[in-house]
């Protein structure tokens, strides 16, 4: 299927948010020894140390998971760092990219391929037979992988990252109608930074091979995610800038065997 998106009908109203947020001074995993590529970049949130400074800042992420006993999966982490994590960031560059001016003007790229980035941090806490089941979750099952997003925004809020970074953290599996999760008020709009971060996950999802199902082509997975912008979930316009990114030479697809 190839899309034709210059006529798309507008749908998922696109909220852009002008207010400036205070980043927080506070010196996060610093270690006069480290790299200063490991302590500048988004790597020295992620490391086994840093996170368990994060869970001792919070009390909060031993409530979320009803438990004392808290065990790091530091392997599906890295994992998903050098893989889902990294293709998501280089997705959502590729989306800003295409966007037209009137839109990409209110884009905060940075808190945006932060978030990318660093969106399934909280999934370090969820079990690995849950993470990597092969089948349908229960219905308890993904209650507890719902939990991964409010967990990566309750680890990293202890940190310096900056409040729209990681509202994006916990909401990208939100959308415009706000039929995701976690749960969401009446004032929650789904901006258009928050559409890229869900838009890149999404489509990064979908095109890779994971234990529970195969990888889709890229047609594949923008059929599938069209219906997101016939139900209003998602701008026509941001979707149109994946396709645009997805048609380029800059976008290189994952083999599919």
């Amino acid at each position: 299927m190839v899309f034709d998106v210059a006529r798309l009908p507008l749908a998922g109203g696109i909220y852009t948010n002008f207010a400036l947020n205070k980043r927080m001074n506070i010196p996060f995993a610093g270690n006069t020894q480290e790299d200063t590529f490991q302590y500048t970049s988004l790597n020295r949130y992620v490391s086994e140390n840093a996170i368990r400074q994060m869970i001792a800042a919070n009390p909060k992420i031993t409530d979320i998971l009803n438990t004392e006993q808290v065990n790091l999966n530091m392997m599906e982490l890295n994992k998903l760092l050098q893989g889902h994590a990294s293709d998501t960031k280089n997705i959502a560059k590729g989306i800003i990219e295409k966007l037209p001016f009137s839109l990409k003007n209110h884009v905060d790229e940075k808190s945006v391929t932060d978030a990318a980035y660093l969106h399934d941090i909280g999934k370090v806490l969820i079990p690995p037979e849950i993470l990597n089941k092969n089948g349908r979750l229960t219905p308890e099952e993904t209650q507890v992988m719902h939990k991964h997003a409010e967990l990566g925004y309750e680890l990293l809020k202890t940190t310096d990252i900056n409040p729209k970074t990681l509202n994006l953290i916990r909401n990208h599996h939100q959308n415009a109608k706000k039929s995701g999760y976690p749960f969401v008020g009446k004032d929650f709009r789904a901006d258009i930074n928050l559409q890229i971060v869900a838009l890149a996950d999404k489509f990064s999802a979908l095109t890779e091979e994971r234990v529970y199902k195969a990888a889709l082509t890229p047609q594949q997975a923008l059929t599938i995610i069209y219906k997101e912008v016939q139900e209003e979930k998602l701008n026509p316009l941001v979707f149109k800038a994946l396709v645009n990114y997805v048609n380029s030479p800059e976008y290189a697809p994952k083999t599919i065997v």
